[in-house]
């Protein structure tokens, strides 16, 4: 399975989010599976692509020129690492790689990775598996924002069925693993 994965690119983060991002490439490592991100060696990045290749993994890197072009940000090591020219064309390739989507906590880069994601699931451009691994709460202000929504009638209440919030990367595992898409096809998001 094609697993992309989202997350952050800094080194200046608390380990607890280092240990659950080793923690998740040990588990597509593990299972077998193929890593699809945006092919740097830096941060949370990094860190899943070492623990997939360290447990028997396939790493697949997507990276920009402009990114390649700066010393010791590209994962070199990858067993595939494209080239794109653009980050548009990154994120298309690996949207269309993915066969379930993993986000780990990340700044601005990833919070646009997923809320493009869930917006093409809304519109219902895929059906694929969205979970978010919400390390040490992480996500808990996003989430707020996301009620915030509800509340005020922007976005419809029956698109939280559209995503799952995960407290581990193993949870996270099991439901990508298990995930099917609905039976009706997109989520409704018709108020009643």
């Amino acid at each position: 399975m094609n697993l992309t994965v989202y997350c952050a690119s800094s080194n200046r983060i608390a380990d607890v989010y280092v240990e659950a991002a080793a923690e998740l490439g040990e588990l597509i490592g593990r299972g077998g599976h193929t890593l699809v991100y945006g092919g740097g060696r830096v941060g949370l990045m990094g860190v899943v692509a070492s623990a997939v290749h360290e447990h028997g993994g396939r790493v697949f890197g997507v990276i920009p020129k402009a990114l390649r072009a700066i010393e010791g940000v590209a994962y070199e090591v990858a067993d595939d690492l494209v080239e794109t020219q653009t980050m548009q064309e990154r994120k298309a390739l690996m949207f269309n790689l993915a066969h379930a989507f993993i986000v780990l906590p990340g700044g601005y880069g990833t919070l646009e990775e997923l809320m493009e994601v869930l917006t093409l699931k809304q519109l219902g451009y895929h059906e694929k598996a969205l979970v978010l691994v919400n390390t040490a709460s992480y996500f808990d202000p996003l989430l707020a924002l996301f009620e915030h929504f509800y509340t005020h009638r922007f976005v419809s209440p029956d698109t939280r069925a559209l995503f799952h919030v995960a407290a581990t990367p193993a949870e996270a595992m099991r439901y990508v693993l298990d995930y099917s898409p609905p039976r009706s096809g997109t989520v409704r998001t018709k108020w009643e």
